[in-house]
């Protein structure tokens, strides 16, 4: 039997008008037959002029959101057609490229009032929609996010990181004696996670430096920009992404430790924590006009401050008389590391928000630097270190 094209979305609600509502991630398995007079050709597209008239008739059946966002869809398509899969997408809360971009590439005009000006939402709600203004630049995506956003899962990775760090930190306070500078104290450098130039064969050490931080102070900044940016980034881009982001910073920061500062330990979480606050400054930056946060010039520079005092602080830690000498305290080109990942690799995931990053040819672009960048600083840590006969710390 010969396959036939999908039927258009004015099939679905002509055939099943009652039940539009049901429509669900199986719809695009099982398509509906085409009524002669939706889709004479059996085409799977439909006119927006008949597209809009079955919004009209069926609006009530419809989440206003979704019906919003359908009408952009129909003024967007300059062609005077509608496909069957992009009305799929939406009911199935899945969205494709060629549906983004149709939006991205037409009037975009809503009918309702803005998502802010909604009123009795209860507590949840108002948090779901307060994460979407911070971190989504268009009116379309926020009001989608809020629409599709169920907490499952919720934002686990984030958390989890925070709380195995600060469970390592309490850990060595205690078998250390010391919570303030822990980085003095001379045995500091003898647990197994920090990243130490003579054991750099022992691969783990290249991630696993982020468990250890210098300080109270050092842990309490780290961890307050990953929850405060990191957590909110992970519920609207999910953990795979914000995930990949802030481990591609802590590898990216060990290795250009490894590469230019070669004497130096490394520890703390800078790497991945710069990397995403990097990339969500650079974003807003990016879409100014278009992000609606509350004082963003202000929250944007006590940020950058932040980061300043914080990146200020590794620098003095790192040419101050060392407590084990040869070997000299911590070195800050990790924040630099985390910074470069976040404005290339970082920014294309923030401004692709439910879109496939293998369709951006910057994605592609900046993995290839990336991947480059890695393997240069793996042949570097073979070879360099014995053709430039550097000397080394001893081992801790």
């Amino acid at each position: 039997m010969g396959e036939h094209p999908s039927p258009g979305p004015a099939v679905a609600a002509c055939a099943e008008a009652e039940r539009i509502e049901e429509l669900g991630p199986e719809a695009d398995e099982r398509p509906a037959e085409a009524p002669e007079d939706c889709d004479p050709g059996n085409t799977g597209y439909i006119s927006t002029g008949k597209f809009r008239s079955l919004l009209e008739s069926h609006s009530s059946k419809l989440d206003p959101h979704k019906r919003e966002v359908l009408l952009a869809l129909a003024d967007s398509h300059a062609d005077g057609q509608i496909g069957y899969q992009d009305f799929v997408n939406l009911m199935s809360n899945k969205r494709s490229n060629s549906f983004r971009q149709a939006i991205l590439q037409g009037n975009r005009r809503l009918c309702s009032k803005a998502l802010l000006e909604e009123k009795g939402l209860n507590l949840s709600q108002r948090l779901i929609r307060h994460v979407a203004y911070e971190t989504l630049p268009r009116e379309i995506d926020r009001k989608w996010y809020y629409d599709s956003y169920t907490c499952c899962p919720p934002p686990w990775f984030m958390i989890t990181v925070t709380l195995l760090e600060v469970a390592f930190f309490l850990y060595n306070g205690v078998s250390l004696d010391q919570f303030v500078l822990q980085v003095t104290h001379p045995r500091y450098l003898q647990n197994a996670l920090v990243y130490h130039p003579q054991l750099r064969a022992q691969a783990w050490r290249y991630l696993t430096y982020i468990f250890m931080h210098a300080g109270v102070e050092h842990l309490g900044l780290n961890v307050a920009l990953q929850l405060l940016v990191g957590v909110p980034l992970e519920m609207v881009h999910g953990a795979t992404r914000i995930g990949l982001v802030y481990v591609a910073g802590v590898v990216a920061g060990s290795l250009a430790v490894s590469v230019a500062d070669m004497t130096a330990p490394v520890v703390g979480s800078s790497g991945g924590v710069y990397a995403l606050v990097s990339a969500h400054l650079a974003n807003i930056v990016m879409n100014w006009s278009g992000m609606k946060c509350q004082f963003k010039l202000l929250r944007m520079a006590v940020a950058l401050i932040c980061m300043s005092m914080e990146f200020g602080r590794a620098v003095w830690l790192r040419f101050h008389p060392s407590a084990y000498p040869p070997c000299p305290h911590p070195s800050f080109v990790a924040h630099l590391g985390g910074v470069a990942v976040g404005i290339t690799l970082g920014v294309v995931v923030l401004r692709n928000y439910e879109q496939r990053l293998q369709d951006q040819s910057l994605w592609w672009i900046f993995v290839a630097m990336y991947s480059i960048f890695v393997l240069f600083a793996v042949f570097w840590n073979i070879f360099a270190y014995s053709l430039l006969d550097l000397k080394l710390p001893p081992p801790p």
